[in-house]
């Protein structure tokens, strides 16, 4: 497949099994800027108590909302540039309300029990704070300039629990990363990264080498082939986790992407499928993330 191909393809691909919010975002970065289109798109899955639900992220089926739906929309709005204080103002009442004592976020919230989810889906009934998602929220938050209290608590959970790490695994890693390249402590930002770094490469958590993913430790319940690449981390050239990696192993993560696309024109998400209506959500997102991170490293 030439690269010309790539875009009209994919193209297909997001008209074909695309919702409504991937195919705006799609002509947005692609057709032609929209960023009207992009918010009313999203608009439709806010709740009343502030937050999204709607299967938002695909994974949590249902009307009730969550924070990891609450992290997809505020990855939407910082793409398209409307995560400014008006926006941020409900939806920082929704997560103070859902909040552990310590400032962290729950990963999934008890309001989905009666609905559809995916089995990782792990239900929090109290305790700690997760990074996941909180982590990645308070780095959209903070590389936006938002000011709200939810976030100063959230914040200091995020330096904690970073600081805490020992063992992890990659999508803890990725959060971690968000909120490292967000907050305004660029000095303790490095450091923390340098850090972390070391523990994930460390641990064996990234595939370095497509030609070799035997080398890859995958953590536990993940499934067969869900590999995390340099650009997972990193996932745009001024990222603190750039550094970790050389040019020459990034390069061969960026061609591996690029060749993942399918005869279908879409790229497909790696993880366990459990539901084929949020299978093909997932690889609608995966479709839309491939083609943006390719272009933000001149692909």
């Amino acid at each position: 497949m030439s690269d010309t191909d790539r875009l009209p393809r994919a193209a297909q691909f997001i008209w074909r099994r695309g919702r409504l919010l991937e195919q705006r975002l799609f002509a947005h970065h692609w057709l032609a800027p929209d960023p009207d289109g992009v918010a009313a798109a999203l608009a439709a899955y806010v709740t009343p108590d502030g937050g999204y639900g709607y299967a938002l992220e695909p994974d949590g089926r249902g009307p009730v909302s969550q924070p990891l739906h609450v992290d997809l929309a505020l990855t939407v709005l910082d793409e398209i540039g409307r995560l400014d204080q008006a926006a941020a103002e409900p939806i920082g009442a929704y997560l103070a309300s859902i909040s552990h004592p310590d400032g962290g976020l729950p990963a999934v919230h008890p309001s989905i029990r009666d609905y559809p989810k995916a089995p990782w889906w792990a239900i929090d009934e109290g305790g700690a704070g997760s990074l996941i998602p909180t982590a990645h929220i308070a780095g959209l938050l903070c590389r936006n300039g938002i000011q709200h209290p939810w976030l100063s608590r959230a914040v200091e959970f995020c330096w904690s629990a970073i600081d805490a790490l020992t063992r992890t695994h990659p999508y803890e890693v990725a959060n971690a990363v968000s909120f490292l390249d967000g907050v305004a402590d660029r000095v303790r930002a490095a450091k923390a990264a340098a850090r972390l770094g070391e523990l994930a490469l460390g641990s064996g958590m990234v595939l370095l080498d497509p030609d070799h993913p035997e080398r890859v430790t995958l953590a536990p319940g993940y499934a067969e082939g869900e590999f995390h690449l340099p650009y997972d981390f990193a996932p745009t050239p001024d990222s603190v986790a750039r550094p970790w990696f050389t040019d020459a192993d990034f390069a061969k993560g960026l061609d591996f992407l690029a060749a993942e696309q399918q005869e279908d024109g879409g790229w497909h998400v790696r993880f366990a499928r459990w539901d084929a209506t949020a299978h093909t959500e997932w690889n609608g997102i995966a479709t839309v993330r491939a083609l943006t991170t390719l272009a933000r490293y001149d692909r």
